[in-house]
């Protein structure tokens, strides 16, 4: 995601709630808060060695674990 940078000054008769309202609007304005908004909840996909992993991982589980049902420990 490229920078963006936004530069408010305060003016001379503008108090600090007036220069932070300033502020939010141009923030929606430039777009950054959809931006965050949209990669907040993003998951990156898992490569092809992890999934290789997990997946022997589960198939070690389950067959531990059909074998304790089978000898009744479970």
């Amino acid at each position: 995601m490229p920078m963006t940078n936004i530069e408010i000054k305060k003016n001379n008769n503008e108090n600090g709630i007036g220069l932070v309202r300033r502020f939010s609007r141009k923030m929606i304005e430039s777009g950054i808060i959809i931006k965050v908004k949209t990669n907040r909840y993003n998951v990156r996909p898992m490569s092809k060695v992890s999934e290789k992993k997990m997946k022997l991982k589960k198939l070690i589980r389950r067959t531990e674990v059909e074998k304790l049902k089978k000898l009744g420990k479970m």
